[in-house]
């Protein structure tokens, strides 16, 4: 049942507990965000010893989520994707850099105009069974999104093709998607809403990762075929 105040309705009350959720979101990424940033062009320790404490958390999280041996060791494999799949692509000297900032935008664009385009458009749901909320038409103005801003951050470095930046992007964008809705089924499965509430309004670190998690290992697994240990960040963004 749904509690409503005498003023307003059920309608008003479901506006208002949004926008207080909306506004705890973006308080946390106002935080979050320049500290990921200062750490990617850090880079060295400070970058590993961040997704280290990622790692952790989520391993945290996901240990209090599953039961059974197979979901333990599935949890300790995603944990270790979580702090690998970052670091060697930021190990790549000439390219580390620029390979994390292109996976935060293509992440975070895909994140938050999927948000406000399926708020503002609604339509067909992506895989209501599994998440609700998610429309198509959050996903194609999350992916789309992510393509033209992902090549709007590589013309401030200047060296880059365009098609092949945005053709990166949408392969990425679609892979963090799909973290996003992986991580949505293991939830559902375990009878959870949230992986912890680690982060206001976000939930836990996995909710918050997920969709990072799945570009960031997509990308490693390119770079590493492609420009091997000693380059892997090249071997995403050359072609």
């Amino acid at each position: 049942m749904v509690k409503t105040d005498p003023v307003s309705g059920p309608g008003e009350t479901g506006t208002r507990a949004t926008a207080s959720n909306l506004t705890l979101r973006v308080a946390s990424a106002v935080v979050m965000a320049p500290l990921a940033l200062l750490a990617a062009y850090l880079g060295g320790w400070v970058f590993a010893l961040l997704w280290a404490a990622a790692a952790l958390a989520v391993l945290w999280e996901w240990m209090a989520l599953v039961k059974g041996p197979f979901w333990i060791v599935a949890g300790i494999f995603y944990a270790g994707v979580m702090f690998a799949a970052p670091v060697l692509l930021r190990g790549d000297a000439a390219f580390g850099l620029i390979a994390i900032l292109l996976l935060f935008s293509i992440v975070w664009a895909t994140d938050i105009l999927g948000y406000f385009a399926g708020r503002a458009f609604g339509g067909p749901k992506l895989w209501p069974a599994v998440s609700p909320k998610k429309t198509w038409s959050g996903a194609i103005a999350g992916t789309l999104g992510a393509a033209l801003l992902a090549v709007a951050v590589a013309w401030a470095f200047g060296r880059f093709h365009d098609g092949t930046i945005a053709g990166i992007a949408l392969l990425l964008s679609v892979a963090a998607q799909l973290g996003d809705l992986l991580e949505s089924w293991i939830k559902r499965k375990f009878g959870a809403k949230d992986a912890s509430q680690l982060i206001p309004g976000h939930g836990g670190v996995m909710d918050r990762l997920d969709g990072f998690w799945a570009a960031a290992l997509l990308g490693c697994l390119i770079g590493l075929a492609r420009g091997g240990f000693d380059a892997p960040a090249r071997g995403l963004l050359i072609w």
